[in-house]
């Protein structure tokens, strides 16, 4: 990953988290802090008005992108090239729209202005990034996370027509495939996710795929560039 252009700040060890995964209480949303809580493997999540609390599940569901499962439906969908990707282009309209019409947004707003303002922080600086289903000229869907070294951090998605975010993560999936990264975080088990082919797998086994993950360089910029490419979408060997 190279070193770190953020003061690094302390955190508890992933293994010191209670049984519900609570690592830490408190701090704040710096870019410094999320950077290092995601290299240890610690995510903030909390809600409003409540400090920031930061998890690290066990068991941890990730998602292999060889492994993404898609549907016949869905493939068929994806051919007739309706979709377009693009990324890293209305990051934080994405994330406006993950807060409001998210999978979890029954859960509460845990996407609070002050995690959507540190993520545009961290968007803006090169690290989170977001792909975006587009059809017909309009955003129909997409997912943020953020990216170090090889892994990829998955926060949220959202559709507002039928199957764009699963499009979107789809692409997610053969990019990752492309750039040789490790795994795709998705740090908690939902059906959904587990339908196209995320699996939990052991906290300790977690914290050294993301510890080799870690071992390369950060591409640190805006990802604009990877836009679409159908081979990536219709093509399962990628």
């Amino acid at each position: 990953m190279g070193q770190m252009p953020f003061p690094c700040m302390d955190f508890p060890e992933a293994t010191e988290a209670n049984k519900n995964g609570l690592v830490a209480i408190g701090g704040d949303l710096s870019a410094g802090r999320l950077l290092t809580a995601y290299s240890k493997g610690i995510f903030p999540w909390y809600e409003d008005p409540y400090p920031v609390l930061w998890w690290s599940p066990d068991p941890r569901m990730v998602l292999y992108p060889e492994n993404i499962k898609v549907s016949d439906s869905l493939r068929r969908r994806i051919r007739n090239g309706s979709c377009e990707i693009r990324i890293d282009t209305v990051f934080e309209q994405v994330i406006r729209r993950c807060a409001t019409v998210s999978d979890r947004s029954t859960e509460g707003s845990w996407i609070t202005p002050a995690m959507t303002d540190a993520y545009i922080n961290l968007h803006e600086k090169g690290y989170a990034h977001s792909f975006e289903t587009w059809n017909n000229g309009v955003l129909a869907g997409g997912l943020y996370g953020v990216s170090l070294g090889k892994a990829f951090f998955g926060e949220s998605m959202f559709f507002l027509q039928p199957d764009a975010s699963k499009i979107a993560l789809i692409y997610l999936c053969r990019l990752m495939q492309h750039l040789g990264f490790h795994f795709i975080d998705v740090q908690q088990e939902t059906t959904h996710l587990k339908s196209m082919g995320a699996i939990a797998i052991p906290r300790k086994n977690f914290l050294e795929i993301l510890k080799n993950a870690l071992q390369f360089e950060t591409i640190q910029r805006k990802w604009t560039t990877f836009g679409c490419q159908n081979k990536f979408l219709n093509n399962p060997t990628l």
